[in-house]
């Protein structure tokens, strides 16, 4: 007697290539002898053009969490952002294939996806673990919401055309207070995201590190910091501000904010498992997501030919 082996397919409904490619990879799954696991908020618009996936089982009501091998996400990096979520706190991998515009967060693009479905089911593929934070709000003392984040955890003003006053704190010491339109604390791997957009450095994943990148801060020291993984970071809305402000981790989960709240995140002991199927530099990830000029690079092999 056999164990089915079980696959997460996850897609971008809403848009039809990723739809067909979802139906594409069941099928390739279906061939092998494996079953593709559907998400039930998915399973309508998947099963609408292809009547083979109305059997389908669906995840937590056929199949349990823990008894998926490996996420297959087609999309772009909000979509693998949703399958994290959906997979937090098990030890299941996720391999993305874009079918977005950047895909940082992706290991294949569309072009590869069979490729990338029969490495899937060979088991071709090594798996990387990327920091998370844990993000908590305190409002008079307590506790009042928990949440958590593999990009970024950003404080940002909520009524437009004016700035939310911030007091930042780091490893429990107060640093800076001013106006903004907002903080970013991000993981290595957000800083490639929104902290890239606001002029944050780019972080090589492989270093345990997290930023703070203020957002158009009236100030003299407004600088992006980098700081340990073992830091706690801080923001508090001042209890002056006459604006309040909005909690968004990784752009899909908010929490309202009021004067006097405050926000702290630290590295959360849950990491994101995302499947590899090469273990390409990630300088050659910048130069082909970012299409950075590298023309004239001749290499340290170059120089030492010329110096032998």
């Amino acid at each position: 007697m056999t164990t089915s082996r079980n696959f997460l397919v996850l897609s971008h409904t809403g848009r039809e290539d990723s739809v067909r490619a979802a139906r594409h990879t069941a099928a390739e799954l279906r061939a092998e002898g494996a079953t593709a696991v559907l998400a039930e908020s998915e399973r309508d618009e998947l099963v609408a053009g292809d009547r083979q996936l109305a059997d389908a089982p669906l995840l937590g009501r056929d199949v349990a969490l823990e008894d998926i091998e490996l996420a297959i996400v087609l999309g772009g990096d909000g979509t693998i952002l949703r399958a994290a979520e959906i997979v937090r706190g098990s030890d299941i991998p996720l391999i993305g294939v874009n079918l977005g515009h950047v895909g940082f967060l992706a290991e294949a693009e569309r072009e590869d996806l069979q490729e990338t479905v029969r490495r899937a089911i060979a088991r071709d593929y090594e798996v990387e673990e990327r920091m998370t934070i844990d993000v908590t709000v305190d409002r008079d003392g307590q506790g009042v919401h928990r949440t958590w984040a593999l990009n970024e955890a950003t404080v940002e003003k909520s009524t437009p055309g004016k700035m939310v006053e911030v007091v930042i704190e780091v490893g429990g010491r107060p640093l800076s207070t001013f106006g903004c339109d907002g903080v970013v604390m991000a993981t290595p791997t957000g800083s490639t995201a929104y902290a890239f957009s606001a002029g944050g450095p780019v972080v090589w994943p492989n270093i345990d590190a997290m930023l703070l990148v203020p957002l158009s801060a009236h100030a003299l020291f407004a600088r992006p910091l980098v700081v340990a993984p073992t830091t706690v970071l801080a923001v508090e809305i001042a209890e002056r501000s006459a604006t309040p402000a909005i909690l968004w981790c990784d752009g899909r989960r908010s929490v309202p904010l009021v004067p006097g709240d405050r926000v702290e995140v630290r590295r959360s002991d849950v990491p994101v498992r995302l499947a590899r199927l090469s273990r390409g530099q990630f300088t050659d990830r910048l130069v082909s997501k970012f299409d950075l000029p590298v023309r004239g690079w001749r290499g340290a092999s170059a120089a030492r030919r010329e110096r032998g």
